[in-house]
């Protein structure tokens, strides 16, 4: 007997984790809002296998992604919506027909070019789909990141004009909103003070935009980075017997120096 194919033997799988009586208790529970969280976690830690340059940890983790969509596309299934078969045809004709260049007669010669008629398409696509909302903000998704969210919201408004003409621009919003932080925190108000470090970081998102840089790519090389150096400061406590609860602030300052310039000598 031929053995099923990978992606046949996970789909039974998943359905045999949601077979009532038989299944999986914790399965059987699930919904797509309680799945939706791990799905967004996994996401993540293939973003993370990637940055750590670490293939066999990547591909573990696409698995659990893959097993996240499998499971959305089965409580569909489930509903009488729409299965998982369903879900790869329509990936596949989606990207037969943004790649015209690939599958039919349009000649695309630069990145620059498809990334202009990708655009194009998407914006017929979400046409069609929202009637009932017609905003061009509609359908950005509420639940991505914050900064990623600021950062396609003032990329899908500059479309249409909406935008700062130049960084100078950018900077000088960013010293007033600054500024009125400064005004917040003097006032001690929380809301207030909670308003206006939203605007300082929604305006920075807009200034890594108009740089061309991914603000979440950023901020996740700013997050290793300050991991990596606490990280040397640490070990380098602990080769003199101390540690950062019981080291002071001049102490470790002075370490944190050292760790940028052992990293610069790299």
């Amino acid at each position: 007997m031929t053995a099923p194919a990978p992606i046949d033997r996970l789909l039974d799988i998943m359905a045999a984790l949601r077979t009532p009586e038989t299944g999986c208790p914790w399965d059987l529970e699930q919904s797509f809002e309680t799945i939706a969280p791990f799905t967004i976690e996994e996401a993540y830690e293939v973003a993370d296998a990637i940055a750590q340059g670490n293939l066999v940890s990547l591909k573990e983790e696409l698995g659990d992604l893959l097993f996240q969509v499998v499971f959305h596309a089965r409580m569909a299934e489930e509903q009488g919506a729409f299965a998982f078969n369903d879900v790869v045809q329509g990936l596949s004709d989606k990207m037969e027909a943004r790649h015209p260049h690939v599958f039919g007669t349009r000649q695309i010669e630069t990145a620059e070019q498809q990334t202009q008629n990708w655009e194009v398409m998407k914006a017929k696509e979400r046409a069609a789909k929202l009637a009932d909302d017609p905003s061009l903000l509609a359908d950005i998704p509420l639940a991505l990141p914050a900064l990623m969210r600021a950062e396609k919201l003032t990329k899908r408004a500059a479309r249409v004009g909406f935008d700062w003409p130049s960084l100078e621009e950018v900077f000088a919003k960013l010293t007033e909103e600054i500024g009125e932080t400064r005004e917040a925190i003097a006032e001690a108000d929380p809301a207030h003070i909670e308003e206006e470090i939203g605007d300082v970081l929604f305006v920075l998102a807009n200034l890594a935009r108009k740089a061309k840089i991914d603000p979440e790519v950023a901020l996740r090389s700013a997050n290793a980075k300050f991991e990596r150096r606490f990280r040397w400061i640490e070990e380098a406590l602990q080769k003199d017997g101390k540690s950062p609860e019981t080291s002071s602030l001049e102490e470790m300052d002075g370490l944190w120096n050292l760790a940028k310039r052992h990293e610069r000598n790299l």
